[in-house]
């Protein structure tokens, strides 16, 4: 059943890390200190969520942490989510894996392909010259990580990818966009991540690229949303759309559309060309992702945990709870 939101203004106003005591419910039988020794770990890992992202080939859902890459239960949302995907078989947050990398770039770049960047996982033997995975690829589930790049070079902040092909369910090469967070600039792929070429030098908090125009990428700044119609090369801003600091594309089966969230926690949808706010995350969020599909899903990780919403935001309900 979902949650009504029910937001404050002091409490949209809150910006910080998630709470780290997680709420788990569904939990395999085990030891007092077990569940505690897990809990514990879940909670570490959740301090920092980077990124959120939906699988349609798998039907997995995932978050991409501090701690590596986790795998979210959906059990509880109705057939409306990932429609016509397998379910995901999860009933409690799991690391992937057992690796613990701080993945702070992450997207499903396509069904069954998964992207990341960031830094190794302490506990890992480190022979990079700095400490930086440059992009990898998963076609497991996270299971297992493969090099694409730039390895012991770069630390994408964000990540987004589309289909260069106009038929996007099969698609096999897409562009990908990432913020290089050392040098400050967009880089693009036109070879799903092999090989790089430098875009502008912006400060951004976020990208998203346009699913049917893969020319066009968008990205929140500090002076407000700007637009880039040319692969990441210049930007402008973009008339008339609030100041946002994450943003998604979303319902491309009706069109396309963009959905964003602004410095109070308030969540905002393009209709038409016209801005819409439609409803409110509890705080300000760290992660947005939009699940496409005949329903539109909103996946948030803000103050109550990572939650879910079929209707931009009115409603949620929680995958991950946060204690508070």
């Amino acid at each position: 059943m979902a949650d009504q939101v029910l937001p404050s203004a002091a409490a949209r106003a809150v910006i910080g890390p998630l709470v780290v005591l997680i709420v788990l419910t569904g939990c395999t039988t085990g030891t007092t200190a077990e569940k505690a020794t897990e809990i514990q770990s879940v909670g570490s890992a959740f301090e920092h969520i980077h990124g959120l992202g939906a699988d349609p080939l798998t039907g997995n859902t995932y978050a991409a942490t501090h701690h590596g890459v986790w795998l979210l239960p959906t059990g509880m949302l109705p057939e409306s989510y990932l429609a016509g995907a397998p379910r995901g078989t999860t009933d409690a947050p799991a690391q992937i894996g057992g690796r613990a990398q701080d993945a702070m770039g992450f997207t499903v770049a396509a069904p069954g392909i998964l992207l990341t960047s960031g830094h190794p996982d302490p506990d890992e033997e480190n022979e990079l010259p700095v400490p930086n995975l440059g992009l990898e690829s998963s076609i497991d589930g996270a299971e297992t990580w493969a090099s694409l790049s730039l390895r012991g070079v770069t630390d994408f902040h964000d990540l987004d990818a589309v289909p260069l092909s106009a038929d996007i369910k099969d698609a096999e090469t897409f562009r990908v966009y990432g913020y290089d967070s050392g040098a400050g600039t967009v880089s693009i792929s036109d070879d799903s991540g092999m090989t790089w070429s430098s875009g502008a030098a912006l400060p951004l908090r976020d990208l998203a690229a346009d699913p049917i125009n893969p020319d066009r990428v968008f990205a929140t700044t500090a002076e407000g949303l700007a637009v880039s119609n040319d692969a990441g090369r210049t930007f402008a801003l973009v008339d008339g759309a609030p100041l946002l600091i994450l943003i998604d594309a979303a319902g491309l089966e009706d069109g396309g559309g963009l959905v964003g969230v602004d410095p109070d926690g308030a969540i905002w949808r393009q209709e038409s060309g016209i801005w819409v706010q439609t409803g409110a995350t509890d705080g300000i969020p760290e992660a947005l992702n939009v699940v496409d599909g005949a329903t539109p899903w909103i996946l948030v990780a803000d103050a109550r945990g990572i939650r879910a919403s079929d209707d931009f935001g009115v409603t949620w309900t929680t995958l991950v709870g946060v204690g508070t």
